[in-house]
């Protein structure tokens, strides 16, 4: 878990909120200047499409950065995504509205921010689309990037069977 998440985690739990753990395993952190401010990557495993992991990336501020310009419990909502099949993909119970299922979510802030995938089934192309976004309470962002897995002329196994277009 990023040191951010351990940081929310603590605070919810200090709030009394039950806070369970990430689905996400730091696989790399890249130092970006001399200052402590990192990217860093996640490999994140779908739970309801096994054989599918995806990569986010985010920025992690450093403590002389946070020092620097006052923003303590904030992350930037700079983000990234690349996903990918890792092995046979068995897809289980999804969310098959064009608003589709929240895959995997992390504090980016104190309380009121989130990293959030989202995955959408596009039932026109056989292709499982996820896409990497930050929700605030108040003031959304609107930066974001989509990873596609093309299910096309692949051995799917579907748990509920396919979905028909």
């Amino acid at each position: 878990m990023s040191r951010l998440a351990c940081l929310a985690s603590a605070a919810a739990f200090s709030l009394g909120v039950l806070v369970l753990p990430a689905s996400a395993e730091v696989v790399g952190e890249v130092g970006v200047d001399w200052i402590g401010n990192d990217i860093i990557v996640e490999a994140v495993a779908d739970p309801q499409v096994k054989g599918v992991t995806c990569h986010v990336t985010y920025f992690e501020r450093g403590i002389i950065d946070r020092l620097k310009n006052g923003n303590w419990f904030e992350d930037p909502s700079n983000n990234s995504i690349a996903c990918r099949q890792t092995g046979p993909i068995e897809i289980g119970n999804i969310d098959l509205s064009k608003d589709g299922d929240e895959v995997f979510r992390e504090g980016m802030s104190l309380i009121w921010k989130s990293l959030v995938v989202n995955r959408i089934y596009d039932k026109a192309n056989d292709t499982l689309i996820y896409l990497v976004h930050t929700r605030e309470l108040t003031d959304g962002s609107a930066k974001m990037a989509i990873s596609t897995i093309p299910l096309y002329n692949q051995n799917v196994a579907w748990k509920n069977g396919k979905p028909k277009p």
